[in-house]
């Protein structure tokens, strides 16, 4: 696995991650991706692939279906609602409903096993050209009274560029909220899209947790917010700049 710090001179590369627990398919990919102008990266495991997506800034991922541990739709699925990030699905399930599913979960493209490694590359390369291009997601943020919210990267940061550490949740639960800025949503359809791979754990109680630490790491009074506001009955709703 190359170690994205000791390889500045490929920066411009397009970053690809290849996500599979076959050794040999895993390293048939990443070199021939290599050979073929872009930097790769690999992972065993979703959970591997998890460390990784902390760490470095990906233009795609190559990511196996069946894998033990957490497989790639559940993978593809948290990435297609928390960042965006293209997703390639390779797999040895061949059936239309297997590759509904894949789809349905938010992957970019599907391509059962075996395959060919350039029918792989072209595939991974109109999936690059239909994907917002950085400069362009670079510019996705929102200000939110003394706030700026990257909703590409999650971040949140005040008027002195000093970030706020959020975690999974409460990064989703801003994106959502400032996508639909002025719009009520309601404890269940917040919780629909956070949902992790138990959707069971995300309940409207655990929203209403969520919502408040959210708050207090906004500097917001609970009792009177002016940004993140409870509508009684209804949900919450993103003002962004101050309360009625």
């Amino acid at each position: 696995m190359l170690d994205p710090d000791t390889v500045p001179r490929y920066a411009d590369l397009p970053h690809i991650l290849v996500v599979d627990d076959d050794d040999r398919i895993r390293d048939l990919v990443s070199r021939y991706l290599t050979e073929h102008g872009f930097l790769a990266f690999t992972a065993a495991d979703a959970a591997q692939a998890r460390t990784l997506l902390k760490d470095c800034d990906f233009d795609a991922l190559v990511l196996d279906v069946m894998m033990p541990g957490e497989d790639g739709v559940s993978l593809a699925e948290y990435l297609h609602r928390t960042s965006g990030i293209p997703v390639l699905l390779l797999t040895a399930l061949g059936e239309v409903e297997d590759k509904i599913k894949g789809l349905q979960a938010g992957a970019d493209d599907y391509l059962p096993k075996p395959f060919d490694p350039r029918e792989l590359l072209l595939r991974l390369q109109s999936i690059l050209r239909r994907a917002p291009k950085k400069e362009e997601k670079a510019s996705e943020k929102i200000k939110i009274g003394p706030w700026v919210f990257d909703q590409v990267l999650g971040e949140l940061s005040d008027e002195e560029d000093k970030k706020v550490r959020l975690t999974d949740v409460e990064a989703t639960l801003l994106r959502a909220l400032s996508a639909r800025p002025g719009e009520v949503l309601s404890r269940e359809a917040l919780a629909e899209m956070v949902g992790t791979e138990n959707p069971d754990a995300m309940n409207s109680r655990t929203i209403d947790v969520q919502i408040t630490r959210l708050r207090r790491k906004m500097g917001e009074d609970s009792k009177a917010p002016r940004f993140l506001q409870t509508v009684r009955g209804k949900g919450y709703v993103l003002h962004s700049g101050g309360g009625d």
